[in-house]
């Protein structure tokens, strides 16, 4: 089992995650954590705070000379506006005498769409601040650098994991299918957005900055897709273990997301069985997997059943826009039961490309998962041959049905 746990608040002194279940012999590029980290602070309508930090992450425990060892891999992420929050946000009972930054006053506002009323009433908290720091979604930086980790360990066995967004407040492509893998993976650093559809991103661009000037916030739809995948992750046979369930759980836990789709989504709801699902052809020359066929369409989006078929594995997350407005929404002071505007914290105007980013890290966490699941081993070395020998049962088995 691969698994993960984050702690750490917004602006307290870092983050910190443990990856545990990474197998043994895992030659990491600690370079290409940092490069994950450096997408999801990224993309058009992000706020301050992208300009303050720059994330990295340490390794703490569970590498050595870049290679896994098999035991609990440990990362810190510094917070580098830690400096500006020692007298509001220290662990000590009293502030240090050298803490530095102001001392906030408590938060007692909530924020309609966040945890913040929600948060205060379940850990009786007088102070929204202790809910907001962790609610934060500056959490999700530990998990990309963990899931910079698993999509290493999935790209030793030749599978690769893009993103692209693909409307932002309803404004874009009608669906995310008519992006090809390849179209996605090409998209460029110079992309505001990483949409590969020029002219449906400059439409996404102006509809962030009318809201930016109104005072308002975006949410969106990005898709995730990954191709390479074997055929067999995955199981039908409880509930726990379909795959589809575990990627929208995977999915729904990154802030602020509402929605998830598999292949067309919800418009499966719209369409005959007829035009819905995808036909099952001869292809005898197929190799990658090497099942002898092939579907002329991708509309359940590379999973029947809760299991890999073979095609890209497609992934939709749909966006919430961002909870603190510049012009904000009606609120209750907590600290008086009276009507009051909701509380302004620091925040971005739109984060779909951050959440594109993020989604490609909890895909390839679940994914790694999966895949140590079906081709388990403590070391690569093991799971190696347990792949490859699963990959030479289906081409002798196929093969055999062709001649």
């Amino acid at each position: 089992m691969l698994r993960f746990l984050t702690a750490g608040e917004s602006h307290g002194k870092g983050l910190v995650v443990i990856l545990e279940g990474m197998p043994a012999g895992v030659r990491l590029n600690l370079d290409a954590i940092t490069e994950q980290l450096r997408r999801r602070q990224g993309g058009y309508g992000r706020g301050r705070r992208m300009a303050i930090e720059s994330d990295q992450a340490e390794v703490l425990s569970g590498v050595r000379s870049a290679e896994t060892l098999g035991s609990p891999i440990a990362l810190l992420i510094r917070n580098r506006d830690w400096e500006n929050w020692k007298q509001t946000m220290h662990a000590e009972g009293e502030a240090p005498a050298d803490a530095t930054g102001p001392s906030r006053p408590l938060v007692t506002r909530p924020r309609p769409g966040h945890a913040d009323l929600a948060g205060v009433i379940k850990y009786d908290r007088t102070d929204i601040r202790d809910v907001l720091e962790r609610a934060s979604a500056r959490e999700t930086a530990a998990r990309v650098a963990a899931g910079a980790i698993a999509r290493q360990l999935l790209a030793h066995f030749d599978v690769e994991i893009v993103s692209h967004v693909y409307a932002v407040n309803g404004i874009g492509l009608e669906t995310p299918l008519q992006i090809t893998f390849e179209e996605a993976r090409q998209i460029g650093p110079e992309s505001a957005l990483r949409c590969a559809d020029a002219a449906a991103e400059a439409r996404m661009i102006a509809e962030i900055d009318r809201c930016r000037e109104a005072g308002d916030t975006a949410g969106g739809a990005f898709e995730v897709i990954v191709r390479g995948l074997p055929v067999g992750l995955g199981s039908y046979v409880q509930w726990d273990r379909k795959l589809d369930g575990r990627l929208a759980q995977a999915m729904m836990s990154i802030p602020a997301i509402k929605g998830v789709g598999i292949g067309i989504g919800p418009k499966a709801a719209g369409v005959p069985g007829s035009k819905m699902h995808d036909e099952i052809l001869p292809a005898p020359a197929r190799t990658k997997p090497p099942i002898g066929v092939s579907r002329p369409t991708n509309n359940t989006g590379g999973l029947e059943g809760g299991v890999t078929n073979g095609e890209d594995l497609r992934v939709s997350g749909f966006i919430t826009p961002i909870a603190t407005l510049m012009k904000p929404l009606r609120s209750v002071d907590l600290a008086e039961m009276t009507e009051s505007p909701a509380t302004i914290e620091r925040s971005d105007v739109c984060a779909i490309s951050a959440a594109a980013v993020v989604g490609e890290a909890v895909v390839s966490l679940t994914l790694a998962d999966a895949f140590l699941e079906k081709f388990s081993g403590d070391s690569l070395g093991e799971i190696e041959r347990n792949y490859r020998a699963g990959t030479e049962h289906l081409q002798s088995r196929f093969h055999a049905k062709r001649s």
